[in-house]
């Protein structure tokens, strides 16, 4: 089941996105680390009532930020839309143990669909030069690679911005 966030899903999410990060560095993919993802995004994304969760089981598994705010490193990319009526995805996660099993895949869907059934004319978002698998999953589902963009708390590779367009 996929629901909007509440207070009591702060601590499970950051156990389960330190958890992607233990996993991803065992893979040396550097893309989330000791500043990143924070408390302190989440609890802003939890304010802002764009934080989502999956929850199996009664378990917070993975997440997912729907924002329709534009990050200031967006700005220098060539969008294929006007920056007006788009929404972001943030810190999608799925916990380790959860991988492989299509959870990534409901996640987008719903934000898709959410995109879609909101009038969105765009979803954008960013993923890690160096994680070619995320880079697979997003061109798969249609995601244009346009440009790059530098997050140097988290690493010294850039990051590739895509957008899919509706």
């Amino acid at each position: 089941m996929i629901r909007k966030a509440e207070e009591k899903d702060i601590e499970p999410i950051l156990d389960m996105t330190k958890a992607c990060a233990k996993t991803m560095i065992s893979k040396r993919i550097f893309q989330w680390n000791e500043h990143y993802p924070s408390e302190v995004a989440f609890r802003n994304d939890l304010q802002r009532n764009e934080l989502y969760v999956l929850e199996i089981d009664g378990r917070v598994c993975g997440s997912i930020v729907i924002s329709t705010f534009m990050d200031e490193e967006y700005i220098p990319i060539g969008w294929l839309t006007k920056n007006v009526n788009n929404i972001y995805i943030h810190r999608l996660a799925i916990h380790p143990k959860y991988q492989g099993k299509g959870y990534a895949q409901q996640l987008m869907d719903f934000s898709e669909n959410f995109a879609i059934e909101n009038n969105y004319t765009s979803i954008r978002l960013d993923t890690f030069s160096q994680n070619k698998r995320n880079q697979k999953f997003y061109e798969l589902r249609g995601y244009k690679k346009l440009g790059d963009i530098y997050f140097p708390k988290q690493s010294e590779f850039p990051f590739h911005c895509y957008e899919l367009v509706f």
